[in-house]
C-alpha cells in the first residue's frame, strides 16, 4: 500500500469536483495546514466545530474533510479565550489539514443536490438553475485497424468520451482507407520511404470537455503507432456541459402535502420542520430541492413548475414573498446535509481500495446540528 499525501488526495477529489464550480465568493479549498504532509487517518464532517476537533484529535485524524468551510469570514483576532478561534489553534498546534468543498460540491454531479434529490427517490432529475456551462469539443483521429482499441481506450481513459455523467467512454467509429507515400527522413510505423501505402484505418470520434484536452493529446500521441497521427478538433455549438444549483425531480407516484411531509422527515431522518402552504391538502408530484441555505432561489424552483420546494434556513420575509407567489416550501433545517458524510466515506474508500493508499477513512460521530425540537425534551 503506498503513503500520500494532501496535494494528491485533494488532486484526484478535484479531478472529479473542480473549485471552479463554487459559487463566487464562496471559500473553498485549504483552510488550515500544509498539504504537502502525508495523511494517515481523514475524517469527513459536515462543520468543523470546537467538538469535532476534539473529536479528530482522539482519535490521531490528520486531515478533516469538512463540507462547510471553517473560516467562512475573516478572523479578526486571534484570542485564543474564544472557543471558535482557539479550534483554529488547536488544529495546528496537532498538525491537522483541514479542507472544505461547499458549493463545487453542492454544484457538482453526484455531489449534495444529487444525493438529496436521489434521496427522495426522484426520478428524471434535472438542474434547477444552471449557473456554469462548460465548452465541449469534438476530437476525430484516423488509427490503423490493428491499434484502433489501444488508442480509444488510452483517450477515454485520460478523460474523452464523457456525454452525460450517465455515459463515459463513448465513441463513434467508421472504417476507411489512410493513403500516404513517406520521404526521405520519415520514420514510418507502416510502409517504406518513397513507396506509396494504404492502410485499413478506423476515424474515431469522442467528446472532449476543454479541461481534458491536453491530456486527451497526450494519450494520443503516446498510444498512436504513427509518427505523425492525422486528428481534428471541432468545436461544438450544440452541447456543453451544464453545472448549477438544486435539482428537481418527479415522485414515482403523487402524494397529498402530509404525506409528502412525513415523507421528508422519514427521509432526512428530522424529528421537526417548517413549511409554507396556501393548500394544505395541495397533492405532490414535482419536486425541487437545493440544499443549505438556498430560500431565495425558490422562483427557480417555480420556473421549473414545482410543487414544492425543500430547503434549509428559510428567512421570515423570504417566507412572505413566497407565500404571495403561492410556492409551497418545506424548510427540513441545513442539517439534511450531513447526507454528504456517508457518500463522501464512501467514495473515498473506494479510491483507497483502486489507489491502494495506507489511509483509515472516518466518518464524525458528532451531531453538529445546533437545534433541538420541542418534541425532543
Amino acid at each position: 500500500m503506498s503513503k500520500i499525501t494532501g496535494y494528491e488526495f485533494i488532486e484526484l477529489f478535484e479531478s472529479h469536483v473542480p473549485t471552479w464550480l463554487a459559487e463566487d465568493g464562496d471559500p473553498v479549498g485549504l483552510h488550515v495546514g500544509d498539504l504537502s504532509r502525508p495523511i494517515h487517518k481523514i475524517m469527513v464532517t459536515l462543520d468543523v466545530r470546537p467538538e469535532v476537533v476534539l473529536e479528530a484529535i482522539g482519535k490521531s485524524v490528520d486531515f478533516i474533510f469538512s463540507h462547510h468551510p471553517p473560516i467562512y469570514r475573516p478572523i479578526k483576532n486571534l484570542d485564543l479565550s474564544d472557543r471558535q478561534t482557539k479550534m483554529y489553534a488547536d488544529l495546528i498546534k496537532h498538525d491537522i489539514t483541514v479542507y472544505a468543498a461547499h458549493t463545487n460540491l453542492d454544484n457538482a454531479a453526484n455531489g449534495m443536490n444529487d444525493w438529496l434529490a436521489e434521496a427522495l427517490g426522484l426520478a428524471d432529475i434535472e438542474i434547477m438553475d444552471v449557473t456554469k456551462r462548460i465548452p465541449v469539443k469534438k476530437l476525430a483521429v484516423c488509427v490503423p485497424n490493428s491499434h484502433c482499441n489501444a488508442v480509444r481506450l488510452a483517450m477515454t481513459d485520460a478523460g474523452a468520451g464523457s456525454i452525460t455523467d450517465e455515459y463515459t467512454h463513448c465513441s463513434y467509429e467508421v472504417q476507411g482507407v489512410g493513403r500516404f507515400t513517406p520521404l526521405e527522413g520519415a520514420k514510418p510505423a507502416i510502409g517504406h520511404i518513397n513507396e506509396p501505402e494504404e492502410v485499413q484505418e478506423k476515424k474515431i470520434e469522442m467528446l472532449v470537455e476543454d479541461k481534458y484536452l491536453p491530456d486527451v493529446l497526450e494519450a494520443l500521441y503516446e498510444s498512436h503507432p504513427y509518427e505523425e497521427p492525422v486528428f481534428e478538433i471541432y468545436a461544438l455549438e450544440n452541447f456543453q456541459r451544464e453545472y448549477g444549483l438544486g435539482r428537481v425531480g418527479n415522485l414515482a407516484q403523487p402524494m397529498p402535502l402530509p404525506d409528502f411531509i412525513r415523507h421528508v422527515k422519514e427521509t432526512f431522518q428530522v424529528e421537526g420542520l417548517r413549511f409554507i402552504a396556501n393548500d394544505r391538502n395541495q397533492m405532490i408530484s414535482r419536486v425541487a430541492i437545493c440544499g443549505g441555505d438556498a430560500g431565495k432561489y425558490y422562483r427557480k424552483a417555480m420556473n421549473k413548475q414545482a410543487d414544492v420546494y425543500i430547503t434549509g434556513d428559510v428567512y421570515y420575509h423570504t417566507a412572505h414573498d413566497m407565500q404571495a407567489d403561492g410556492m409551497t416550501v418545506i424548510d427540513p433545517g441545513h442539517h439534511i446535509e450531513q447526507i454528504c458524510k456517508p457518500k463522501l466515506h464512501a467514495i473515498f474508500n473506494e479510491w483507497k481500495k483502486e489507489q491502494n493508499w495506507d489511509i483509515d477513512i472516518l466518518v464524525s460521530e458528532i451531531n453538529t446540528d445546533p437545534f433541538i425540537f420541542d418534541s425532543e425534551i
